[in-house]
């Protein structure tokens, strides 16, 4: 009788559907570790409700701001491995917060899996209005002559206007204060409203202020000009080489996530991105869109890893760290 029971109870596990077959049952919490209406807020809110589509399940956006990102992935790293919590971070927040941050109680390596590269984009070096030069090189005159009364805005310690800025004093010699904000968003409205004069920030973010008349632009860290603005010349054109930054983006889960959930996260992901109207947003906002191989957990995961070896040793000669 007993092993009847146990026939029939085996019969029926074996009909329904396996583990990695019944996911998603429930929406999908994405940690984001900025303010709304920022650049990593905005790919968020636009490749999850596409990918929620492919998964069959609401993908619920989750702002958690503060400390340049290293809460939210802090957050992310303590959360159930059971792929209904991922997060969206770029290099900043996974990279050089890993440099930057000594006591950090989880590990950016080692403590997320790796989901899948995503778009990344140039930074633009932006004003406000309010600033009379009208190239690149006036402006780095400009900025050395009135360093005490110039305040440029980031979204936070480490973060990839922050890095931005550091390539950017490297190369030009300048060095204005630098105000840490909560996101980029709030950044670039007290950049609009003249509360900050400067910002290096990133081409999504800034293109629909500068489109709109509201922000000056002055040049793109990247070796070639992008093609959302193609006007605006490259750093090395505009007479300073040496100053390339990209910000790369990408989803992680926390250590642990089952892989057959992490390659179904991909896929949606690289459909998500196949999308003509997807495709068309992002690079309308300056964002290059990474092939489906570059988008491997594994391809993305050893990216990561040789961007970490790049980055340390710079943000280490900068001398940048906070306990």
């Amino acid at each position: 009788m007993l092993r009847r029971v146990a026939l029939a109870l085996l019969a029926v596990a074996a009909t329904g559907p396996a583990f990695g077959q019944a996911y998603p049952n429930k929406p999908i919490n994405l940690i984001v570790p900025f303010a709304a209406g920022g650049p990593t807020d905005v790919m968020a809110r636009i490749l999850g409700e596409r990918m929620g589509k492919e998964l069959g399940q609401q993908i619920v956006i989750d702002n958690v701001t503060g400390a340049a990102g290293s809460i939210a992935m802090g957050k992310l790293a303590r959360s159930a491995p059971d792929g209904y919590t991922i997060g969206i971070g770029h290099l900043g927040t996974n990279v050089v917060n890993g440099a930057i941050y000594k006591n950090l109680n989880y590990d950016l390596i080692n403590d997320l899996e790796p989901i899948a590269l995503l778009p990344s984009n140039p930074l633009l070096v932006v004003t406000s209005n309010q600033i009379p030069a009208k190239d690149l090189k006036e402006l780095v005159a400009y900025l050395k002559a009135n360093a005490d009364k110039i305040s440029g805005g980031t979204a936070g310690l480490g973060s990839g206007s922050h890095i931005g800025a550091l390539a950017f004093f490297a190369v030009t010699g300048t060095n204005y204060q630098l105000v840490p904000y909560r996101g980029t968003g709030p950044a670039v409205q007290d950049l609009i409203a003249n509360q900050i004069q400067i910002m290096i920030d990133q081409s999504s973010n800034s293109l629909p202020h500068i489109r709109a008349g509201k922000l000056k632009v002055y040049a793109v860290t990247a070796k070639q000009r992008t093609a959302a603005a193609p006007d605006v010349p490259t750093t090395a054109e505009a007479g300073f080489p040496g100053i390339e930054v990209a910000i790369w983006h990408g989803l992680w889960a926390p250590k642990g996530t089952p892989k057959d959930i992490i390659d179904k996260i991909n896929a949606a992901a690289v459909k998500a991105l196949q999308d003509p109207d997807i495709r068309r947003k992002l690079e309308d906002l300056g964002q290059d869109i990474p092939t489906p191989e570059q988008m491997k957990p594994d391809v993305f995961g050893a990216y990561q890893k040789a961007e970490f070896a790049k980055w340390k040793p710079i943000i280490d000669k900068a001398g940048v760290k906070v306990d």
